[in-house]
């Protein structure tokens, strides 16, 4: 096959397209901050904390970049109410707060929350708090119930998550865009792979077209693994060097206006031997038997499977074949403002049907320790209302060998 060249995939979006994407958000909060407090008035609750970065860009529009949370103290955290939303920021923060949140009443918190603690939940009248209890540290948590001991503090259920999972029309067209800037970036790598380069050196290489393409930021730092460190599902690249007639895998993705994107590429420099074509295929089979269930289920108007069910079906080729046990990992995962989310595809899975529409990606993988190791990726659209299956992810799938 022809390698592919940066364009034949879509152009980095305009600014008057990420200016109509922030307008979309702007519009979609109150629903989505709706459907929150009609959870939460189901439950008998008064308020949720939100605490994550992408539920914070979610529900209140503050955009906290990868990794600040763990600097930003207590700020971008929020309350949401039956008729209000407060969000907490000290002063690094409420110039941010008040431009990207202007619904909300902005509170000035220090680091200690736990002292600000009583007069926010008496400002909102709130007697039952829902807290996301896998995100609030332990220690926190008894700081917040002792400072305000007439203040039940609730474990939340997965509401955001849930609702996050069910992808709105711009936030697909930024996960399509944010998967063009990938393939753009690794078509443009191409001509530099050779016998010879680093692993390190690819990873930098792809990490700035990605950036000089388009992508505000990685969705995830980029994985680049030759020869034997390819059977390491989530390796790191190092000094280690490309060597002809091995297999040279890629993990990585961008992120476009707050959304991401996850692929992953195993090529072949130079001739490949029998063992690495053979798996392959066999990779390749068992990704196409996961896309095929969740499009004859479309086509047919059946019923739509579980992320157990879709991962089953990759898993069965992959143990047909006898590798099994070379497959450790899940199918898929779902993916938006963070790079791993809801839904889940793998044996852990629910057995629900999966949400619509939804993105996730597919991406089984056989690896052989100490000798091999090959994953094929792709993003999925998955909607039921509109019959869409398709693939996001724009580079080839075929195998593809470069010149050594």
């Amino acid at each position: 096959m022809r390698p592919p060249v940066p364009s034949d995939f879509s152009s980095p979006p305009s600014g008057r397209q990420l200016r109509a994407w922030d307008e979309a958000d702007r519009a979609a909060r109150p629903a989505r901050q709706g459907r929150l407090r009609a959870r939460l008035a189901a439950a008998g609750l008064d308020a949720y904390v939100g605490l994550r970065r992408e539920e914070i860009r979610y529900l209140t529009g503050i955009a906290l970049g990868e990794g600040e949370e763990k600097v930003a103290g207590h700020s971008g955290r929020f309350l949401v109410s039956a008729d209000e939303l407060v969000v907490l920021a000290d002063s690094r923060y409420t110039i941010q707060a008040h431009r990207e949140a202007p619904d909300a009443r902005v509170v000035d918190v220090t680091y200690d929350l736990p002292a600000a603690w009583p007069s926010i939940v008496a400002s909102l009248g709130a007697r039952r708090v829902a807290v996301p209890a896998g995100d609030l540290p332990h220690a926190l948590w008894e700081a917040l119930r002792v400072a305000a001991p007439d203040v039940e503090l609730v474990p939340a259920p997965a509401w955001i998550d849930e609702d996050r999972a069910v992808k709105e029309e711009a936030e697909i067209e930024r996960i399509a865009a944010a998967a063009a800037v990938a393939d753009r970036a690794l078509a443009a790598l191409l001509p530099e792979i050779r016998p010879g380069v680093t692993e390190a050196a690819l990873a930098w290489r792809l990490e700035v077209l990605m950036r000089e393409g388009g992508a505000e930021s990685l969705a995830f730092d980029v994985a680049a693994l030759a020869g034997s460190q390819a059977a390491l599902p989530h390796g790191s690249p190092g000094q280690r060097r490309v060597r002809a007639g091995r297999v040279l895998l890629f993990d990585f993705g961008a992120q476009v206006a707050g959304y991401r994107s996850d692929m992953t590429r195993t090529l072949f420099v130079g001739a490949p031997t029998e063992r690495d074509l053979a798996i392959y295929d066999l990779v390749a089979r068992a990704q196409q038997a996961s896309i095929s269930m969740i499009e004859q289920a479309v086509a047919s108007g059946g019923a739509i499977p579980s992320g157990r069910a879709v991962d089953a079906a990759a898993r069965a080729v992959i143990e047909a074949a006898g590798h099994g046990a070379h497959f450790g990992h899940g199918t898929g995962h779902g993916i938006g403002l963070a790079t791993h989310e809801q839904p889940s595809l793998s044996r852990a899975a629910g057995e629900g049907p999966l949400p619509s529409p939804t993105v996730f990606s597919v991406e089984p993988g056989v690896y052989l320790a100490g000798r091999t190791g090959v994953r094929i990726e792709d993003l999925v659209l998955f909607d039921v209302a509109r019959g869409r299956v398709e693939c996001l992810t724009r580079f080839p799938r075929e195998p593809l060998v470069l010149p050594a």
